[in-house]
């Protein structure tokens, strides 16, 4: 499938019709997860109404302030940053935690999801960009806490596949390195365990990312506009 549409050049487009434009792009199998960190419960609700039901959120804060005040048929995924002493106060309700970095989170996880009666299902977070800034694991730590995951730890974990972000650069060459990447270290750990989810992608690069083989792409500012940081 050839998807060529430069998302974030349609500001001038409404809610609604990015939204359209972006499903109507996806391929079959191929899941949506609105990020919606920064934008207000009005915003997200406009899209739940057009049937989006998986919204991706950075902060702990911020999603367990939205999560009462929007319907519960909403699976909540996490995609930011996650501090373990934070853990607690997502485990009763989160759908995926699609940033686990350290053994030291996925443990913690797991005992919070234990005291819930819980499975959470979870994303490893593999580290395949150059920069600095971007975390995640090496790909030999993730295979390490995948191996003692198919030996019975976390007992109250689901993973169900892997999570990485590109490099920010114009080199396509680069990014779609990075993405293949990442795509053989899931087709290493599905023939062990199989696994739902290879999510890659966002606004400015989920073509790609689809090309790669992701079927789950992240996508914020190309449905809700640009981020109102001021909040």
């Amino acid at each position: 499938m050839n998807i060529n549409l430069k998302t974030t050049k349609f500001a001038a487009m409404s809610i609604q019709e990015n939204y359209n434009a972006i499903k109507s792009q996806l391929p079959y199998g191929v899941e949506l997860v609105a990020v919606s960190k920064t934008h207000p419960v009005s915003a997200i609700q406009e899209v739940y109404g057009l049937g989006q039901r998986v919204f991706g959120e950075n902060k702990v804060q911020e999603v367990t302030e939205k999560y009462p005040l929007l319907p519960k048929d909403i699976r909540w995924h996490l995609i930011g940053h996650l501090q373990t002493n934070k853990v607690k106060y997502i485990a009763g309700f989160i759908d995926t935690i699609q940033s686990v970095d350290s053994e030291k989170l996925i443990r913690e996880i797991n005992k919070e999801a234990a005291k819930n009666n819980r499975t959470i299902n979870v994303l490893l977070q593999v580290k395949i960009a150059e920069e600095e800034s971007k975390s995640g694991l090496e790909i030999s730590e993730a295979r390490e806490l995948f191996e003692q995951y198919l030996n019975g730890e976390f007992k109250n974990i689901c993973i169900t596949g892997l999570m990485g972000m590109a490099t920010f650069t114009e080199d396509q060459d680069q990014i779609r390195e990075e993405f293949l990447t990442l795509k053989k270290l899931f087709d290493e750990l599905n023939q062990l365990k199989k696994l739902e989810t290879l999510s890659m992608g966002m606004s400015d690069d989920f073509p790609m990312a689809i090309e790669c083989g992701a079927n789950s792409i992240r996508i914020g500012s190309a449905i809700f506009g640009r981020r109102d940081y001021s909040q």
